[in-house]
């Protein structure tokens, strides 16, 4: 009887579900214990992981390709990252609001220098730490095919889904795994979701992520997800994939809150340990 699925979002990859559950069920079981709640059975909380579905069968992380500055694409990759650098330090990407990356696509050479100096800025933030060129250009990749390629979206909603049984009511998304959720809830209205708890959520990035979401938002507006009733949306103030961090004003009567998960900031296993998002868990399961 699975109650809880939790789904994992980038830079998750090079695990597995068995690896995941590890480090997820015992931080879920914990924040909902931390906030005063009784916490599920551990064989109540499922695990939904497709990061083995960005490389090919039999493949693991030796596969990885050495990318660079010109392994970077134009277009939504090139824009998230310059979300990001922003997000990072106003001061170094304030260029990336004013011209931004689309800006040096006439210049191959401009515009590779640019990349490489929104790569070097953040691999020296706290937030990608010593993060190389090439897992920060695979979450760049990650986020694009999954918004681009139909068959890589139908198949991460697919894992969601068939973990979700007649007993589950409570569905915990962290980063673009909110987006697969999201969107699966919006798909199958049916399913009995009753609560989706978002963890360091891109779901409102304008551009990138929020007008390619399906359905089309109308209007600068979103669709509710499927049979949800509750939704809250937590968010680490230095969080910079959580862009925007607040999620009500394009989704609706989002519960947006803010937790401090210290020095990793987009954790799954900080997010899930923390009280608030505990007792939003505890919420859908009473």
């Amino acid at each position: 009887m699975v109650r809880v699925v939790v789904l994992h979002g980038i830079g998750q990859e090079f695990l597995g579900p068995e690896q995941m559950r590890r480090q997820a069920v015992p931080a879920l079981l914990d924040g909902v214990g931390l906030a005063g709640h009784t916490p599920p059975a551990a064989d109540e909380v499922g695990c939904a992981f497709y990061g083995d579905l960005y490389f090919e069968p039999g493949t693991r992380s030796d596969e990885v390709p050495p990318w660079d500055e010109f392994d970077v694409e134009e277009g939504l990759e090139a824009d998230l990252l310059d979300a990001w650098w922003q997000a990072a330090d106003p001061a170094w990407g304030a260029e990336a609001g004013t011209r931004g990356a689309a800006g040096f696509v006439a210049s191959r050479a401009l515009r590779s220098e640019r990349v490489r100096a929104a790569l070097d800025a953040l691999a020296g933030t706290r937030f990608f730490g010593k993060v190389s060129d090439r897992l920060l250009i695979l979450a760049l990749k990650q986020v694009r095919r999954y918004l681009t390629e139909p068959s890589l979206r139908a198949a991460a909603q697919e894992r969601l889904a068939s973990l979700i049984g007649p007993d589950t009511r409570v569905v915990v998304a962290h980063s673009l795994g909110s987006v697969v959720a999201y969107e699966t809830l919006c798909a199958r209205p049916d399913l009995p979701v009753t609560d989706l708890v978002t963890l360091g959520s891109p779901l409102g990035l304008r551009g990138i992520v929020f007008d390619r979401l399906t359905p089309t938002p109308a209007q600068g507006k979103a669709a509710w997800p499927g049979s949800v009733r509750h939704w809250t949306n937590l968010a680490d103030h230095g969080d910079i994939v959580a862009l925007p961090d607040r999620l009500a004003p394009r989704f609706g009567a989002v519960r947006d809150l803010r937790v401090d998960n210290g020095t990793r900031m987009h954790d799954l296993a900080r997010y899930l340990s923390a009280p608030k998002t505990g007792a939003a868990i505890a919420r859908g399961l009473r």
